[in-house]
């Protein structure tokens, strides 16, 4: 498979690798950049990447709450302009408020609820599509829901109340005030946003995840020339450091750099006089996991030239 210079870019921006290094892998790998980034990440010339960070679609991210209950809705537009829609904006608002009654996360079952306007979800999508003259789409939907206790909403460079870029729900089982579950709600949100976790617990990171970690984890192993038993243990010790480090549970506290988010749950509980359990989380961030395609316009006229 061929590559192109977009292509080596858009594997310098993801590893910080050099150029030679980013050319070399790709190379390698035939053009895959996916592979091409493990490659360099076994030699030690890049660090472990989020793929939140490769966001690549528009739209917004809308969350609501009610009492024990939230939800979080993407919808993608084609361009940052028609994000700034007002609406588009109220499309999503309501979207969100809709997906607070659905049972589940299936987006089918969101864009055949009714709609507060009339008709339904994806009617008034069709609609939006119409009029505003691009197209759109209600990408995803995910409800968290406690017994007892709060729901608490965060949105990271809001655009409007409850839209924007990064939404974050964090739930929060305890018969502890609202104030204090609140409080403590906001400052997990806020480190969520920060910290991207893959899974609340190291047990819930996918599987898939693990044994691509592995995988360069025993490359990396194999070249330092230890012996194999040795090598096993340089292996399970990333891995122990990979899933720490990626489970929200066992996550350092972004504010202050050294205490575990289960410790700091404890001692709010602790602090409220009731035992506070962090149920769940959700995190979503625009466009995570959508790769655009990227024109390469000198290629494009010298073909077009060619042609």
């Amino acid at each position: 498979m061929a590559y192109t210079a977009a292509d080596v870019k858009n594997l310098r921006e993801r590893t910080g690798a050099g150029m030679m290094d980013c050319k070399k892998a790709l190379d390698e790998t035939g053009g895959d950049i996916e592979a091409a980034v493990d490659a360099l990440r076994a030699r030690g010339l890049a660090a472990a990447a989020k793929k939140s960070s490769r966001t690549a679609a528009e739209g917004l991210v809308g969350v609501a709450v009610t009492g024990t209950r939230g939800v979080a809705v993407e919808v993608n537009s084609e361009t940052d302009f028609v994000a700034k829609n007002d609406q588009f904006q109220d499309f999503v608002r309501k979207t969100t408020e809709v997906a607070l009654g659905i049972a589940g996360d299936d987006v089918e079952t969101l864009k055949a609820a009714a709609y507060p306007d009339g008709g339904t979800v994806g009617e008034a999508l069709t609609n939006n599509v119409a009029t505003i003259g691009e197209n759109q789409q209600v990408r995803r939907m995910k409800t968290v829901e406690v017994s007892e206790g709060l729901i608490v909403p965060y949105m990271h460079n809001a655009a409007a109340p409850n839209l924007g870029k990064i939404g974050v729900l964090v739930a929060l089982e305890s018969s502890a005030s609202a104030d204090a579950l609140e409080a403590l709600g906001k400052q997990i949100a806020m480190h969520i946003a920060a910290a991207f976790p893959l899974a609340l617990n190291a047990e819930d990171l996918d599987p898939a995840l693990i044994e691509r970690e592995r995988k360069i984890a025993a490359e990396k192993a194999a070249e330092s020339g230890k012996p194999e038993n040795v090598q096993a243990k340089m292996v399970d010790g990333a891995i122990a450091k990979y899933a720490k480090e990626n489970a929200l549970l066992s996550q350092v506290f972004v504010m202050d750099n050294k205490t575990p988010i289960q410790q700091v749950v404890d001692a709010a509980g602790k602090e409220a006089g009731a035992k506070i359990v962090l149920k769940d989380f959700v995190r979503f961030q625009l466009g995570e996991g959508i790769e655009k395609e990227v024109s390469d316009f000198a290629a494009e006229v010298a073909a077009a030239v060619a042609g």
